[in-house]
């Protein structure tokens, strides 16, 4: 798991009321530290406005399925960077793939998630727009 494969990441200390009675960072804590970074990846590229798009029911992301595979235990005060990158673009989902360090490399947890875009007003799925896919590929510098 080689942080430096990924062109974004996003930076995050552990704070008191995430840590469990062995104090260190309850499990759960984990989804929210790459949901945090997951919208801070879409911001960077597709700009401040971005959650914009999910008002006009153009590109709004739905989490359909994650796996967490846990390295190593954070614990209070550690400085964690989430890197992520999509590694796959379907029709109307993608494929993301993030890893949480400490101290620039050594790797505490690695995730895969897949997300669909999703039209709240139909209630379902819709492909992602070309624009955005140009964007995503541009920004990543690879074919997606």
């Amino acid at each position: 798991m080689d942080s430096t494969a990924y062109r974004f990441s996003h930076q995050l200390r552990v704070r008191y009321s995430e840590i469990d009675g062995q104090k260190m960072v309850f499990n759960s804590h984990y989804l929210t530290y790459i949901d945090v970074a997951v919208v801070e990846y879409f911001r960077e590229i597709l700009g401040e406005n971005w959650l914009a798009l999910a008002e006009q029911h153009v590109f709004d992301i739905a989490l359909v399925k994650i796996t967490l595979n846990f390295v190593k235990s954070a614990r209070l005060d550690d400085l964690l960077r989430v890197h992520c990158r999509i590694e796959k673009l379907g029709n109307s989902s993608f494929t993301l793939s993030a890893i949480i360090t400490r101290g620039g490399d050594e790797t505490v947890l690695s995730a895969e998630a897949v997300y669909v875009n999703y039209n709240a007003a139909q209630g379902k799925a819709q492909p992602i727009p070309s624009d955005i896919r140009e964007k995503l590929a541009e920004f990543e510098g690879r074919t997606l």
